[in-house]
């Protein structure tokens, strides 16, 4: 059963990762079509895409930990934290990722870093103080789950592409809005071009808002991933869902938590209530992972 749930998740996760980039290279054309620059549109989306992509990918771990305020934990002050860290490390086989705690009373914890030699595990001091020592084993195993998947890079990647798009999607409106289609377009001259470029227009409108919907579903997969390959590291799918359980009950939210990052978080930062406000979440319904674990 967890395999199963590890192939699906994997399966639709590079789907949606498809169908972000046909979005991106859409846009990229219909802006080309619009300045009669043929594919001009679409390398300027890939150099922005490089461009914001490489920021990222060097410099984001660094500012995703200092925006948090997380501050390294030492052995001689968080044993438990760190020996759990230790033991999974070597039971996954991961190089042992650096340790961080966030002062903070909410129950939450993330994982930032390019890649598995250059990963990061923080953890809130709400977590490490309400939490027993198999449902902290339940969280920090997550978290090594999306360092082994590279979840930190490739949803990093997503949320490029979620910018990307927007940036996209402003230029191409306001060229419509200042120079719109040539007098040789409105003759009749070129059908062709119009046609393309109101199919871009109707993309600039609307792609942002598939763009995040996109990110959204692509979080909530990789999210059931992580419980899934978290329970098979630990064995103990019960100690995750308990800690579940007392993320839903805390009514603490996390204080330095920013929008632009709540897909990194082990469970939504805002405490968003509703099955409406659940299709713009990062993260499934806690009682469908605590259901999906329980069933495994």
């Amino acid at each position: 059963m967890i395999y199963e749930r590890i192939a699906s998740n994997k399966r639709n996760s590079v789907l949606l990762a498809f169908l972000f980039f046909a979005i991106v290279a859409a846009l990229g054309f219909a802006l080309g079509a619009l300045f009669q620059s043929g594919y001009m549109g679409v390398i300027i989306a890939v150099i922005i895409s490089v461009t914001m992509i490489s920021f990222s990918y060097f410099m984001g771990d660094q500012a995703v930990l200092a925006i948090n305020r997380a501050t390294p934990a030492s052995k001689k002050e968080y044993p438990q934290l760190v020996n759990i860290v230790e033991g999974l490390s070597i039971a996954s086989g991961l190089p042992k990722p650096k340790v961080y705690v966030i002062d903070d009373k909410s129950i939450n914890a993330f994982a930032t870093g390019r890649d598995p030699k250059h990963a990061s595990i923080a953890v809130t001091t709400g977590a490490l103080e309400k939490l027993n020592r198999e449902e902290l084993e339940g969280v920090v195993s997550h978290e090594m789950s999306h360092v082994k998947n590279y979840d930190v890079r490739f949803m990093t990647l997503v949320a490029i592409l979620v910018g990307v798009v927007a940036i996209l999607a402003n230029i191409f409106l306001r060229s419509m809005w200042w120079s719109g289609p040539n007098r040789r377009d409105r003759e009749g001259g070129n059908q062709i071009q119009i046609i393309f470029v109101l199919v871009g227009l109707v993309l600039a409108i609307l792609a942002p808002l598939a763009a995040q919907l996109i990110k959204f579903a692509i979080s909530r997969k990789r999210e059931f991933l992580a419980d899934a390959e978290g329970a098979l590291l630990t064995r103990y799918p019960k100690g995750l869902a308990n800690a579940l359980r007392k993320i839903e009950k805390d009514s603490n939210i996390l204080k330095d938590a920013s929008p632009a990052m709540e897909h990194m978080y082990i469970a939504n930062p805002f405490k968003k209530p509703n099955w409406f406000s659940n299709l713009f979440s990062t993260h499934p319904p806690i009682e469908e992972r605590i259901k999906a674990l329980e069933s495994m």
